[in-house]
């Protein structure tokens, strides 16, 4: 590991020289690169020469522990040393985490698709709470937000609802969103006071750009219609909405929320290029059982993840066994503290997998 370290160090600063040269900006492209790989290198080497620091300081109030006499100098010393010794273990395990594998989609923004499940008006009603839910988070974390596509129902629910998100790392932290999330709950319709459970599904999708996923033009069909639902004035009065229909998947699109029947078009075709990405990515998931054993859960869109029992006021997450009595909070996208335990758990993962085959 540490031989890798030196290397990594090597080259961070083979790139900070030519960064620092004149030139530096003539190929965009290049100058983009070398940025990107200074930005993944920068908290490795950081920590790294953390890490030699530390080793040092060890080293050194050893050699004084060998000379000094003076008893209270002595305790400081050891004091020195053992805060010296917790760092390095410490930074020893950071650097392990550092070096995992990354997901070379986690910088990437992310398509979310919520659909109900089982129960009814109940799920869709939960379905537009997630919605909520998830739309709040990013608000904290200044995130950007647009809706592509909304199926609405006139009590407030959603049968589906998808969004894209735009924010640094979307996708490192709302991937562990897929799954099947369960509520359990007493309806409002409900006059017997009876607990409903009730499902939606999430998945959480990279998005895709056009070096991801060529489309072949004949193997779509572009139709055009006047929009439809709740909109200003141009709903039912120009052909705004856009319909696309992928004949070798059978992948189908409809995008009617904005003005513009181009800008729908665009959204289409985005939300298009990430859907058949993400059908790649699942495929490859599917195909490496091994990889799936290394993970949080299985990656399986009908796994499910989450169950919010409103009763009880509490959040269940299955794939850690973590329980929370927040349940209020959660739902107004207080969702940190689960997402950072679900990264803790699947780092743990990974670095246990990385021991066994070391």
């Amino acid at each position: 590991m540490y031989d890798k370290l030196e290397d990594l160090i090597h080259r961070y600063e083979d790139i900070m020289n030519e960064l620092s040269e004149p030139s530096a900006s003539e190929d965009q492209n290049r100058f983009k690169s070398l940025m990107k790989e200074q930005s993944e290198l920068a908290p490795i080497v950081e920590t790294y020469k953390e890490y030699k620091k530390s080793k040092q300081d060890i080293e050194d109030s050893l050699s004084l522990l060998e000379v000094e006499k003076d008893e209270e100098m002595r305790e400081m010393l050891k004091e020195e040393l053992n805060e010296a010794r917790h760092r390095v273990e410490s930074l020893d395990d950071k650097l392990k985490i550092l070096l995992l594998p990354k997901d070379p989609n986690d910088d990437k923004n992310v398509i979310v698709e919520i659909r109900a499940g089982a129960g009814g008006d109940e799920a869709a009603l939960f379905a537009a709470e997630i919605y909520r839910m998830y739309v709040h988070y990013a608000e904290g974390r200044h995130w950007k937000i647009e809706t592509l596509e909304a199926d609405e129902i006139g009590i407030g629910g959603m049968k589906s609802v998808t969004f894209m998100l735009t924010g640094k790392g979307a996708y490192s932290i709302m991937k562990y969103e897929s799954g099947v999330h369960r509520v359990q709950r007493v309806p409002e319709t409900e006059s017997g006071g009876r607990i409903h459970t009730s499902t939606i599904s999430v998945a959480v999708m990279p998005e895709a750009e056009d070096v991801d996923i060529s489309i072949d033009e004949k193997d779509i069909r572009i139709d055009v219609m006047r929009a439809s639902g709740n909109g200003g004035q141009c709903v039912n009065t120009t052909d705004s909405a856009v319909r696309l229909t992928h004949y070798p998947t059978g992948i189908v699109i409809y995008s009617q929320t904005e003005k513009s029947q181009l800008q729908n078009k665009e959204k289409a075709f985005a939300l298009l290029r990430t859907k058949l990405f993400d059908l790649e990515q699942q495929k490859a998931h599917d195909a490496e059982a091994e990889l799936r054993k290394s993970q949080i859960g299985t990656g399986d869109r009908s796994e499910k993840i989450r169950t919010y029992n409103f009763p009880q006021g509490r959040v269940t997450d299955h794939r850690i066994n973590l329980t929370l009595y927040k349940l209020d909070k959660v739902m107004d996208g207080d969702i940190q503290e689960i997402i950072d335990a679900c990264i803790a758990a699947d780092q743990a993962k990974k670095l246990s997998r990385m021991n066994e085959s070391a």
